[in-house]
């Protein structure tokens, strides 16, 4: 059976092919990974990350709308994908990305991008204080996943404490107490249903 998404989205270079069928993982469920093919958002949000033996989160960079991701792009064991909203994703092979020069050169955009991206995650964790860690993640998260409003720009990711602490490493306490913090300095609002805002 088809599903149908909230909201409708295409990829950019116009690859989407009629009825490919829509996969639903609701918000907080693991998005099964194969070596056999990858998955491409069609609408949501997904976390990328590495669980520890401990059972502890890394969390290695996200894909939205019209973004690849799966197994394939990485050589990590321990990696995986959740849900950070409800998600629609679809399906390609392998084989379909090898056998089409349009889908290839798509997936190799989005690995330049990743790349990117991971470059920025990392440059952030190289910083040496927790505060100046947690504010250039927000203007990445801003970068990337935010819209502008009238007093600044809104994630339209609702991120627990923990995930940005995983994303910092740091603990949750750190990250409830440094927000508050940013709060009270005007660096970021909330918006009336608790979207953050990096304020202008």
């Amino acid at each position: 059976m088809l599903l149908t998404p909230p909201r409708k989205q295409y990829l950019s270079t116009k690859i989407q092919s009629g009825e490919r069928r829509l996969h639903f993982y609701g918000k907080g469920e693991e998005i099964p990974l194969l070596d056999h093919g990858v998955w491409c958002v069609s609408h949501g949000f997904v976390q990328l990350m590495k669980i520890s033996h401990q059972g502890n989160e890394t969390w290695l960079g996200w894909a939205q709308g019209d973004e690849f991701f799966g197994s394939w792009f990485t050589s990590l064991t321990s990696f995986q994908a959740k849900a950070l909203s409800d998600v629609y994703v679809q399906w390609y092979s392998l084989n379909e990305i090898e056998s089409s020069a349009q889908i290839a050169q798509v997936v190799l955009n989005q690995i330049v991008l990743r790349v990117k991206r991971t470059e920025e995650l990392l440059a952030i964790a190289g910083l040496k204080r927790v505060e100046e860690k947690l504010l250039e993640l927000l203007k990445l998260l801003g970068k990337y996943v935010g819209e502008e409003v009238d007093h600044g720009i809104r994630i339209q990711v609702r991120f627990t404490h923990q995930h940005l602490a995983s994303a910092i490493g740091t603990t949750r306490v750190t990250v409830t107490r440094l927000l508050g913090d940013l709060h009270k300095q005007g660096l970021i609002s909330y918006d009336e249903i608790r979207h953050l805002v990096i304020t202008n």
